[in-house]
């Protein structure tokens, strides 16, 4: 497979549950008929939902998505400790949650909500002396991680449901729909809402609903894009790809060039600053084209990456 050719753009997937985000990206290769695949924010086998896939030249957008807030819907069990933080792992703890009201429910998450100081689960792929939180705690390795201060814009609750466990244990079973800034675990914050209220919970499902400016309604089911590239030939046209300027203007900060200005930053050379003061602004030229990303936070704009290059 040739990946000097191939598409451009993005490719948003809702991620069936039971895949792994490099499954996914296996599989766009395989359809796309290029290796320059890659995708912007891991989801766990168990997840399901926004998948952001760059290809070709969208690759290099994905470093600027992958720390765009992302939002979820999710299902917190609480009077059951995981040694995951999740439905995988193994029960280590039982509690009776018959108690919790939802007075205590809302007292609790509010102590979790706005910029909190969070303890990331330790089945994470945060590398801890150069290896995978995940693989040292698989191993039998007792992993403690540092706390990171995170945001929680938003998080809402549903009602409490009374439930039951395979072996007969009372449990508690919460819908849960938060907006997190990047490196936020919504593992961590099930863990952290059963310890706070004092019976334990783990997560029981998940789905990221919103990656920046990408939603579910923009996605495309994994299983739709197999059958049609099975039914309309030339795969990699068929592939229904977001281009590169329609992606950037829905993810970043704008800032409309001048002719002067695009032929500038496309030889590398130095322009005024704009107004949006960001580290990650999309520059576009005056035909519409995305030019380059820029990094206005200084005195002068830095290039952070270019898209059209002079000459090209």
């Amino acid at each position: 497979m040739s990946g000097t050719d191939g598409p451009h753009g993005l490719l948003l997937v809702d991620k069936p549950v039971g895949w792994t985000s490099h499954d996914v990206v296996a599989r766009v290769r395989r359809l796309a008929g290029t290796r320059r695949v890659g995708h912007a924010g891991t989801l766990d086998p168990m997840a399901s939902g926004v998948l952001v896939l760059g290809l070709g030249k969208g690759t290099k957008l994905l470093t600027f998505l992958v720390g765009c807030d992302k939002d979820y819907v999710a299902t917190v069990r609480l009077g059951e400790v995981r040694s995951t933080d999740d439905a995988e792992g193994e029960v280590i703890a039982s509690h009776d949650p018959s108690g919790v009201t939802a007075e205590a429910v809302s007292a609790a998450v509010a102590g979790l909500t706005g910029a909190i100081e969070q303890v990331p689960s330790t089945v994470s792929a945060i590398k801890v002396a150069g290896q995978r939180a995940y693989a040292r705690a698989r191993a039998g390795e007792d992993v403690v991680l540092a706390p990171r201060a995170v945001t929680v814009a938003r998080f809402e609750t549903g009602p409490l449901r009374m439930a039951q466990t395979q072996s007969g244990h009372a449990v508690v079973d919460l819908d849960i729909a938060v907006s997190v800034s990047s490196g936020t675990y919504v593992r961590a914050l099930a863990r952290d809402l059963g310890q706070a209220l004092g019976v334990g919970g783990h997560l029981t499902a998940l789905r990221r609903t919103r990656v920046g400016g990408y939603g579910i309604p923009e996605c495309h089911p994994l299983a739709d894009l197999e059958a049609r590239a099975a039914t309309v030939p030339g795969t990699r046209a068929s592939l229904p790809m977001l281009p590169l300027a329609a992606a950037a203007r829905a993810a970043l900060p704008i800032r409309e060039l001048t002719d002067a200005e695009a032929r500038a930053v496309s030889y590398g050379q130095p322009i005024t600053a704009g107004p949006a003061r960001s580290d990650a602004v999309a520059a576009f030229a005056p035909d519409g084209i995305l030019v380059a990303v820029l990094d206005e936070t200084g005195a002068r704009p830095r290039t952070r990456v270019v898209f059209a290059p002079a000459g090209s």
